[in-house]
């Protein structure tokens, strides 16, 4: 009997115990917009798998709260007078969660993973730069011809194929992140599952039930777990954003990366602070087939874009959660400068309505005989509102405006394919800041981007000669006359530069709104 009653008091303990630990447990309850398609970091393509998997491993550099590159995995770094050599030092104290140090073999396995063929990287091309990259990722030369080697645990050394400025923040994209070698030499593409998947970074996976949720909880192995403040962190799909905003008005979710626009009135009035808009790295913008009968000539393609109100589609359309464009190049971005405007961007809109009315004139248009042109769009009420009005901006120019509306996944394949188009909605959201990621997709030869099969060997000489300028106020102006030539020819029409929307509770402290709107949970308090 008394042996009984102590299990029991013990017992109690115990469960008392438990349940003061679970009550001082810091959640983190984070909206994601969708589940990912993959968590393995060398198949990932979206934002949305980044922020989970940047919370889980940690590169070479790392990111922080304000979404600048800081040292990660390697304490340090120098580079060649040419530019051709990074020489990584590693930090002695970063491990992986099973507690193995973090050493320079591992990002020597990791970069030829992601370049051989058969892991079929979608984003490897982040990575070209990296000597024999390319030729890597195409089957052209074995992995071991990468320019990536382990001089010892404690020394990295990459080589590139040109001097590439940028370079330190190409690596603070997600196909920079290490994987754990022998755990993929012994699971493959299972090591990725919550039983076997092992991280250098701040969190680890702990449960992935789709369409529910994503546990990552914290690595008391990470080299500063100190001052990680959440214990665990709880990703959920919010596709949804109007039951979103709803779990957000109940306390179910800390923050969620977007709002309803339908709702904007709404949230700002009744969520006022918690409600952050704030520049994002990216441009809504207009393809123009530069092959087609309708917009071939440039200007007609000046014409059409100066009749467009970008401030109405800005406030009005989007909510005031954009920002009107005249430039493709977003403003604040890295290494540059101020962005290369339209000729006509300081014209009243009036004078501009009046010039463009005036040049379709002399091209022979009129309401009578109307240049007719046709509009695509992936599927969103945003997108068609957007499109609508561009359309009634454009009718009194004598433009008669034709809508055609298909799903996203078929939108892009119709463009990428070169299928036959006037003018089609797209958007671009920049991987790194720095305007080379913007200006690349007119490239001759950029087949998957360059949508409006712009032509330019000019453009395409200034872009060669960017890549090889060292100095980075010299490529600023290289890149500016590229832009320049941009902004002339219009491969693009750029309307409108986006804006993050992140809803935040006031409980919430360490989320810094920034360019890239990268917000890494091991930053962020929770006050309850």
């Amino acid at each position: 009997m008394i042996k009984s009653m102590r299990m029991t008091a013990l017992a109690a303990a115990l469960v008392a115990a438990t349940s003061l630990t679970a009550a001082a447990e810091v959640v983190y309850h984070r909206g994601n917009s969708a589940d990912p398609e993959t968590l393995d970091q060398h198949k990932t393509s979206t934002t949305y798998e980044a922020h989970i998997l940047r919370d889980m491993y940690e590169g070479l550099v790392a990111y922080s709260a304000e979404g600048e590159i800081i040292p990660g995995a390697a304490e340090s770094w120098t580079v060649s007078e040419d530019g051709l050599v990074y020489t990584f030092k590693m930090r002695p104290d970063a491990k992986w969660s099973n507690g193995d140090p973090v050493v320079a073999g591992d990002f020597e396995y990791s970069l030829r993973r992601i370049m051989t063929p058969e892991t079929g990287a979608k984003y490897a091309n982040v990575l070209y730069p990296i000597f024999n990259a390319e030729k890597v990722n195409t089957g052209e030369l074995a992995p071991e011809e990468l320019g990536v080697k382990a001089l010892d645990d404690a020394t990295l050394e990459i080589k590139l194929q040109a001097a590439t400025p940028y370079f330190i923040d190409l690596l603070g994209h997600q196909t920079g992140l290490p994987v754990h070698p022998a755990t993929v030499e012994k699971f493959g593409s299972d090591f990725v599952k919550p039983e076997n998947i092992v991280t250098n970074g701040a969190f680890v996976l702990a449960d992935f039930t789709p369409n529910d949720s994503i546990t990552v909880v914290k690595n008391e192995h990470f080299h500063d777990a100190d001052n990680v403040k959440v214990d665990k962190v709880k990703f959920y799909p919010t596709e949804d954003r109007g039951a979103a905003l709803r779990r957000f008005q109940a306390g179910e979710l800390h923050t969620n990366n977007d709002v309803p626009l339908e709702q904007i009135d709404f949230i700002k009035e009744t969520f006022g602070d918690q409600f952050h808009v704030a520049p994002y790295l990216g441009t809504y913008y207009y393809a123009v087939n530069h092959e087609s009968e309708a917009t071939k000539d440039p200007e007609v393609r000046q014409a059409l874009s100066m009749a467009i109100d970008r401030e109405f589609l800005a406030e009005e359309i989007w909510g005031d959660t954009m920002v009107a464009a005249y430039s493709f190049i977003p403003p604040g971005i890295a290494n540059y400068g101020e962005p290369a405007l339209a000729e006509w961007a300081d014209m009243d809109l009036l004078d501009r309505e009046e010039l463009a009315m005036k040049i379709l004139e002399e091209k022979g248009y009129s309401e009578a005989n109307p240049l007719e042109i046709e509009i695509r769009y992936n599927t969103s009420e945003n997108h068609k509102n957007t499109a609508v009005a561009i359309a009634d901006m454009w009718k009194p120019l004598g433009v008669e405006v034709t809508l055609l509306n298909t799903d996203t996944k078929t939108h892009y394949a119709h463009l990428r394919d070169r299928g036959d188009f006037d003018v089609a909605r797209a958007g671009w959201i920049g991987d790194y800041s720095d305007p080379q990621n913007f200006l690349f997709m007119v490239e001759s030869d950029n087949v998957g981007f360059n949508y409006a099969r712009y032509e330019n060997p000019e453009f395409d000489a200034l872009m060669d000669e960017a890549a090889v300028t060292l100095d980075l106020e010299k490529r600023a102006e290289v890149l500016k006359q590229a832009e320049t030539l941009f902004m002339r020819d219009l491969p693009f029409i750029p309307l409108m530069f986006y804006g993050s929307k992140n809803i935040v509770a006031d409980s919430v402290s360490g989320f810094e709104d920034n360019l890239l709107d990268i917000h890494p949970s091991r930053f962020i308090s929770i006050a309850e």
